[in-house]
């Protein structure tokens, strides 16, 4: 017996829509799609989060060494002229070495989020930075439903599509 749903598409397309369609839930707080493919999700999203909520204060907090660029009151690079040893003269950038604090995830929290980062995809924002779910996924959705035990997400029926009369759902985040 298949433990997952076939949706009539092969394992790849099929691992592709729920990946994809996973991330945009957890961006977005809810999408609409097939009734199935919302009960589908629903179990890889709960599972998802519990798995979050129970690793989202295992980490320390360590201070490191970092060295970078240093910026005028412009926020352009800092140079200075220097010689090289033919004797020529180029322009170094001026660096400096701050102390910063960091979190550093524990062994378990790393591999919840290598976890978590099998199951989602790579979003990127309007300006072309890279939005980091897991870390999303630790700091704001844990938080909300740390007292909670399952149930973390809500399927709402809409009646059928009028193409091919598919049952649609709402799935959301509670």
């Amino acid at each position: 017996m298949a433990r997952n749903r076939k949706l009539g598409m092969n394992s790849a397309h099929r691992k592709a829509i729920l990946k994809c369609q996973t991330t945009s839930l957890i961006l977005n707080g809810k999408i609409e799609t097939t009734e199935e493919k919302a009960k589908e999700l629903k179990s890889i999203v709960d599972s998802i989060i519990a798995l979050a909520i129970k690793e989202k204060d295992n980490y320390e907090t360590v201070e490191v060494k970092v060295s970078r660029a240093k910026l005028d009151s412009k926020g352009n690079k800092e140079t200075e002229k220097v010689k090289s040893k033919n004797g020529k003269e180029y322009l170094k950038v001026v660096r400096e070495e701050i102390t910063e604090k960091r979190q550093k995830d524990m062994p378990s929290r790393l591999n919840a989020r290598r976890k978590i980062m099998r199951k989602l995809d790579k979003v990127k924002d309007s300006n072309g930075k890279n939005i980091d779910l897991p870390s999303k996924l630790f700091n704001e959705i844990a938080p909300k439903y740390e007292g909670r035990v399952g149930g973390y997400t809500r399927i709402i029926k809409t009646g059928t599509r009028r193409g091919d009369s598919a049952e649609m759902a709402i799935l959301q985040l509670i």
